[in-house]
């Protein structure tokens, strides 16, 4: 009886499969599955490669990559912070004007950083590797620490096949990039409530992974609140740049976002069309992109995986907590949106009870999150890491 109980008491007041509508349910649907299969990077030969992934990991957590050995890239992408740092803004060897994002199922990505400055994950981790506020390390730096480790050496040759010594510094630090982005490739979330919520009401079965207060949260964040039309597929993002009328100044001036972010991919020699790129054909997007003024204080759009985790939010860390989040769209001030902002915004004017829900809804997408291990086995021919 007691357990007959408790099951009426979970079941009431949840809706039925017969309460989604046909809209509903096809917005649903475009919400998975998850989790996706791995995409393999065409523009960087090592993706997926067991050693790569191995070795990238042990760059991963080098402190050597940075001045003085101070920092990795584990310090700011703490694995025990979702590979982030919990921090609105995080100083390396200086201030820095963005937040720290999450390193969380990067393979499904095409752009990279805030303001889509890179094409490709490699270019993106060579970036804070050079970048004075942040490791501060240099070329010459990077190649003599790394050429006098023979262990390194000897995997480096067992991955790539590619003796370390005949290589520039220049060169030397693309494969590095392309070691870090194997291993950071595998770090994933896994399924979440809403999944298997998911393949409940497609299956017509009874729906009892969402609690009431989750599904009407759902069904605001696919109808009236809108948020699905940028925070759209299996990643809860449309892998694009929005500008939702977050400040784009800065301490030492004015961040462009998008519209800088446009001018530094096309520009830069790591790109997927560059002599680096393993597969200029992946570059297709960044071929045909175009710059426009639009761009201009536009920023990366997220995805809502394992967000409830990941505070605090935007760009520039200025929200604090995920109940500000939804406070900011529901009191949005459309006067703050920049000239070319997002026509799709307007102000929801939630009640307190809808916030709780939409809250609660966005709380169902977290998940365990899981990185490729220790794999000491994998260069047994080589001397010892140091270290």
């Amino acid at each position: 009886m007691m357990r007959l109980l408790i099951s009426l008491l979970f079941t009431c007041g949840l809706a039925a499969a017969s309460d989604w509508s046909a809209t509903e349910r096809a917005f649903v649907q475009s919400l998975g599955p998850w989790p996706q299969a791995a995409v393999a990077d065409a523009s960087n030969r090592l993706s997926g490669d067991v050693r790569a992934i191995e070795l990238g990991r042990q760059l991963f957590f080098d402190r050597r990559l940075s001045a003085n050995n101070a920092l990795a890239c584990a310090d700011c992408h703490r694995p025990d912070a979702q590979f982030a740092d919990g921090i609105a803004l995080n100083r390396g060897f200086g201030a820095l004007a963005r937040h720290t994002p999450a390193l969380l199922n990067l393979s499904q990505r095409y752009w990279f950083g805030w303001g889509g400055e890179n094409d490709n994950l490699w270019a993106q981790s060579m970036r804070p590797i050079l970048t004075p506020e942040e490791m501060n390390a240099s070329l010459t730096q990077v190649s003599e620490t790394l050429r006098q480790d023979d262990a390194f050496a000897c995997r480096f040759q067992a991955t790539t096949g590619l003796a370390l010594q005949t290589l520039d510094e220049q060169t030397q630090l693309v494969w590095i990039g392309k070691l870090l982005a194997a291993y950071q490739e595998t770090i994933v979330t896994g399924r979440t409530a809403f999944d298997t919520f998911r393949d409940q009401l497609l299956q017509g079965q009874p729906l009892t992974a969402l609690n009431a207060s989750e599904q009407a949260g759902l069904k605001l964040f696919i109808g009236e609140g809108r948020c699905v039309f940028c925070h759209s597929g299996a990643g809860f993002s449309n892998g694009e740049f929005g500008d939702i009328g977050v400040s784009f100044f800065t301490a030492s001036g004015v961040d462009k976002g998008r519209y800088a972010g446009i001018q530094s991919v096309t520009r830069s020699p790591f790109n997927r069309l560059g002599a680096f790129s393993d597969s200029i054909a992946s570059g297709s997007r960044t071929q045909h992109i175009q710059l426009l003024h639009r761009n201009w204080g536009e920023f990366r759009v997220p995805s809502l995986r394992n967000v409830a985790d990941t505070a605090p939010y935007m760009h520039n860390g200025s929200v604090e907590t995920l109940a500000e989040v939804v406070d900011f769209y529901s009191e949005l001030d459309e006067e703050r949106l920049h000239t070319d902002g997002e026509k799709i915004l307007r102000p929801l004017h939630l009640s307190a009870p809808e916030k709780q829900n939409l809250i609660a809804f966005l709380q169902s997408l977290s998940a365990p999150v899981s990185a490729a291990t220790d794999q000491p086995d994998l260069f047994q021919n080589c001397p010892q890491a140091a270290g």
